[in-house]
């Protein structure tokens, strides 16, 4: 028999705002470290490597990671919904050969990622009509970059096995000592060695292996029921089809935005070095904001499947309700928060008067619409939740995809300044929102979810340990 699962972990039981809560906090917490290592990078190519190009090449080089992340990223999105449905079922067996599969397509996809994203690299940018400026660099810091994804792949996945299983925290301490170490290799590498954006990709490359290392440690020693035997990882063609069903759309999602920020990337290239430097700033200040709704999404995630798992619809509708209130609340504040303090912010980020008057420019047209970004994050976790991720794929192409580039062709030769490509991002949050608020009550007063129709809840039947 298979060791209980902890309690603890168990998201079907207990005050819902509190779990959610506590689930989420750790969510966030791993948001912000793993964001600081890019964060933590431009800092100090902006204040230590003397080359004012270095910040923009910095900055132009990620939209192609997030293009070739992205696909593997939908991936564990497909394995955590996956796991937290037999979580929720006490379902160990198929548990253990979800688990098994999660990790083997990490390791494949790592492999084929870190080759491909290597050659490609070059090529990708020049179709982002990268400045001549700043290409050499850009190229030179996101092949050493494409280096680290092995590990970064594989520690995605681990920690998405571990929140599916309603652990949050281990994931944040992981983290953080990887945070540590990057801000230790980057002030060596580019204060001390002068490596410039060198320097940078090669702490990332160093300091994203260890928490890796460490979650695969942790999954080896694991409860019977949730551990990882390095010698059974293998792709189960069930579960690979479970995972590819919810996995794939959310991964092509996540491709076609990031093709789309490259046609944002495209535009704002066309303002010059500075505007790059002002939205690359404004994209880690926007974590602010950003990375506590995403967490809210992604815990209601989590909570949607376990609790389809357990087969109570009821429990799942009145989390969504919660967590909206919840977000909307913190985002308000913390939207006037970042009003108030974002010269000085930005001014750390990088001391450039013009980029902090372009920064402060974008960000007063964002700010006080973040709250719209609450109901896309949460509708989408909730119906993906259930098992449904086509749907929300489609409607976020279609509204931040496709509608932000009709604006942006529209907006930016009409305006002709930065603000004409920040207004595009609160138009399309309220289409989105709206698109995925429709369907998400559609998709509950329609009654049996997809979810519940491929995993039927089996309740007062003991479900085989194993």
């Amino acid at each position: 028999m298979a060791t209980a699962l902890p309690k603890k972990n168990d998201l079907t039981q207990g005050a819902i705002w509190k779990k959610l809560i506590l689930f989420a906090l750790p969510l966030l917490g791993s948001s912000f470290i793993q964001q600081l290592y890019n964060t933590v990078d431009i800092f100090f190519v902006g204040n230590f490597a003397g080359d004012p190009n270095a910040m923009p090449a910095v900055g132009a080089s990620s939209m192609v990671v997030s293009l070739l992340v992205g696909f593997f990223s939908g991936m564990a999105v497909g394995a955590g919904v996956v796991i937290s449905q037999f979580y929720g079922q006490k379902n160990y067996r198929k548990l253990r050969m979800a688990i098994h599969t999660a990790m083997a397509i990490a390791l494949l996809g790592g492999v084929v990622l870190t080759v491909v994203g290597f050659f490609l690299s070059p090529l990708l940018l020049r179709w982002m009509n990268t400045p001549p400026q700043i290409f050499d660099m850009a190229v030179s810091y996101i092949q050493i970059y494409f280096l680290s994804l092995l590990s970064l792949l594989v520690y995605n996945m681990g920690t998405g096995i571990l929140r599916a299983t309603g652990d949050a925290r281990r994931p944040l301490v992981y983290l953080a000592v990887g945070g540590v170490l990057n801000i230790f290799f980057d002030y060596l590498f580019v204060a001390v060695f002068g490596w410039g954006v060198v320097g940078v990709a090669s702490a990332t490359l160093i300091t994203q292996t260890v928490p890796a290392i460490l979650v695969l440690l942790h999954l080896m020693r694991e409860k019977k029921a949730c551990r990882l035997r390095l010698s059974q990882i293998r792709i189960h063609g069930e579960m690979l089809r479970r995972i590819f069903r919810i996995g794939v759309p959310a991964g092509v999602q996540s491709i076609v935005i990031t093709l789309s920020n490259m046609v944002v990337q495209y535009h704002i290239n066309g303002f010059g070095p500075d505007a790059i430097a002002a939205f690359t700033a404004y994209f880690k200040v926007e974590l602010l904001l950003y990375l506590p709704i995403v967490a809210f999404g992604q815990a209601v995630t989590t909570f949607t499947g376990q609790n389809i798992g357990a087969g109570d619809e009821k429990r799942v509708r009145k989390g969504v309700r919660v967590s909206i209130l919840m977000g909307v609340a913190f985002t308000g504040a913390m939207s006037a928060l970042v009003l108030c303090f974002g010269g000085p912010i930005f001014g750390f980020l990088d001391p450039d008067q013009t980029v902090i008057q372009y920064g402060q420019q974008i960000l007063s047209i964002t700010a006080p619409l973040y709250f719209l970004y609450v109901f896309l994050e949460v509708f989408s976790g909730a119906v993906r939740g259930r098992g449904n991720s086509s749907v929300p794929m489609l409607i976020v192409v279609a509204n931040l995809c496709v509608l932000r580039i009709f604006l942006l062709a529209v907006l930016v030769p009409l305006w002709n300044t930065i603000g004409a490509v920040a207004v595009c991002y609160p138009i399309t949050w309220l289409t989105t929102s709206c698109c995925l608020g429709i369907y998400y009550v559609y998709q509950t007063r329609r009654g049996k979810s997809v979810a519940q129709r491929s995993i039927p809840a089996r309740r007062g039947h003991k479900l085989a340990a194993g």
